[in-house]
């Protein structure tokens, strides 16, 4: 189990909470147990006095048992009002600490996994921990405390007659060891493949647009059915094993009650013990019969836990290459510089870029052209620091790119994607998403200026109108102007157009670039572009080749 050991440190952070649920488990255990002796006591007060009549001494022993059980039921409650809280407390903290991480981590890391998978282990993968942290636990806790009491009580009653009927207890524990390896494998390959199943629904949805157009609804449905089968198998699988606890546990105990009735009858034939101390035994017994039934299944949430902690460790333990150390607010001209620089993606070893450089004064505008996978998003990929170049260094303002305040730097980049991506949100929350609390006439102020503000005033909601998701609802030039004045409404001092025209006809894209001379005529401008007529207005050109990126003005 050694994943888990990753979550010690909670644990210790909420150590108040489960101090207070270890001595609730012991509170309910102990009153649980003490009362047991009382059951005995009353058989023997009537096996000597007979049935028939009023008997003080029995009514006391059941006023003892009724107030145990009530006390019992209190401190069980308790008990769960403290490991379980805390366990939730953990899960909501877990769950957290991996949204953060994985909003660090760089495109690269993103590249070598599927949207499913991060899902499944932020959401199916932290309930598994939180079985182990909250039930889990309390539950071996709950055991460990209860054997022990009842072991006492046990050997005062009889020495001999204790270590027959716990001896098959150590039998049990290895039998429950050699399972657990088993069901620890099985649990890793199931969710796998419950994690094949939410990458191949998270991409049928997204892409539902395209599995109608092509009418390919049966092929989708034949697919999922596979991966669902196939999860059902694993699951299955893991179920029958899981299943020898139960039927060990049952065998158990059967053969400790069998043990009760020989050496208990023994003894009382003898005169060494009464009836009332076996039924004691058989009350000691039957009480840990629950306790030792959720063994198998604690065991199957533990393993599973561990199974899903080493996942989520597998990201927890990963570190962007993009690391900030500048934590200073300052402003950015805009002036850039590349020296020298080459890219190779590490996913796939293609070389993007080689030996490329260029200058752009603040102020001015570059177009880039070239064909396809002649490195111009690189370009745009590198400005905006999500990547680092592998030869070479970018200067912005005459300082080394890795040397800025990056999320300060960002903050005066206006960068529109090649893909227009829009949240599942309201026009206005859209295009508001880049500042902090954006006035509606704000919002529509950089509307117009991306000449989307008369396509969205037709709308029935106007800027309440939601644009679904990936901003189903609207046109390809809809998107592309939303996310145009999304990135203008910071007033960047850097405007990076990578291909974000070409879903715009020419007049409109003239009006655009004119809006954005008139007002953010301060800013640099990266234009990468396939137009000829996109590429006119800018200062200088830069045209990529395929084998060696050269510059031609």
């Amino acid at each position: 189990m050694k994943a888990l050991k990753t979550l010690n440190p909670y644990f210790w952070k909420h150590k108040i909470l489960l101090f207070w649920g270890a001595l609730f488990i012991i509170a309910s255990n102990f009153f649980n147990i003490y009362k047991v002796q009382f059951v005995g006591k009353s058989v023997d007060e009537l096996t000597r006095n007979g049935n028939l009549g009023f008997n003080r001494q029995v009514l006391v022993y059941v006023a003892i048992i009724v107030g145990c059980s009530l006390l019992t039921g209190f401190f069980t409650f308790m008990m769960r009002q403290t490991i379980i809280v805390a366990s939730r407390r953990i899960e909501y903290e877990l769950k957290n600490k991996i949204y953060r991480h994985y909003q660090d981590l760089s495109l690269t890391d993103y590249k070598k996994t599927t949207i499913g998978d991060l899902m499944n282990r932020l959401s199916e993968d932290v309930v598994a921990v939180r079985m182990y942290l909250g039930p889990g636990v309390m539950y071996v806790a709950n055991l460990l405390v209860l054997v022990i009491i009842t072991a006492i009580y046990m050997l005062k009653t009889d020495v001999s007659m204790t270590l027959w009927t716990l001896l098959p207890l150590p039998l049990l524990s290895f039998a429950i060891y050699k399972v657990s390896s088993i069901i620890n494998k099985k649990s890793k390959i199931m969710q796998k493949s419950q994690s094949g199943i939410s990458t191949f629904v998270q991409d049928s949805f997204s892409g539902i647009r395209v599995v109608k157009f092509f009418a390919r609804e049966k092929y989708i449905e034949k697919n999922y059915g596979v991966k669902v089968t196939d999860y059902q198998d694993k699951a299955l699988d893991l179920a029958k094993t899981e299943a020898y606890f139960f039927t060990i546990i049952l065998f158990v105990i059967g053969l400790l009650n069998v043990a009760i009735i020989w050496i208990g009858g023994q003894k009382y034939i003898a005169g060494e013990l009464s009836i009332g101390k076996i039924a004691d035994f058989f009350m000691y017994i039957n009480t840990l019969i629950f306790p030792f039934s959720m063994v198998g299944w604690v065991t199957s949430v533990n393993q599973r836990a561990e199974a899903s902690m080493q996942r989520i460790n597998e990201f927890m333990d990963k570190h962007s290459e993009i690391v900030n150390r500048n934590f200073e607010n300052y402003p950015i001209k805009g002036d850039i510089e590349f020296r020298n620089v080459s890219y190779v993606y590490p996913n796939t070893g293609i070389m993007a870029l080689e030996n490329l450089s260029f200058q752009v004064k603040a102020g001015e505008s570059l177009a880039i052209m070239g064909k396809t996978g002649s490195g111009k998003s690189t370009i745009a990929l590198l400005l905006c620091r999500l990547i680092d170049p592998t030869e070479g260094e970018i200067l912005i303002d005459g300082k080394n790119l890795k040397e800025h305040n990056l999320n300060n730097y960002r903050k005066f980049i206006g960068y529109i994607p090649q893909e227009s991506y829009l949240f599942s949100d309201t026009i206005e929350n859209n295009i508001g998403f880049a500042i902090d609390q954006p006035t509606h006439e704000k919002v529509v102020e950089y509307a117009k200026i991306a000449d989307v503000d008369k396509n969205i005033i037709e709308f029935k909601d106007q800027y309440k109108t939601m644009v679904g998701e990936r901003g189903v609802m609207l046109s390809g030039g809809q998107k592309q102007r939303i996310c145009i004045a999304r990135a203008l409404i910071k007033d960047p001092s850097i405007i990076i157009f990578d291909d974000s025209l070409s879903a715009l006809d020419t007049e409109t894209e003239q009006n655009i670039l004119e809006n954005i001379d008139r007002k953010i005529h301060n800013a640099t401008s990266i234009i990468i572009t396939h137009r000829e007529s996109s590429a006119q207005r800018a200062d200088k050109i830069l045209n990529l080749t395929e084998i060696n990126n050269s510059v031609t003005a």
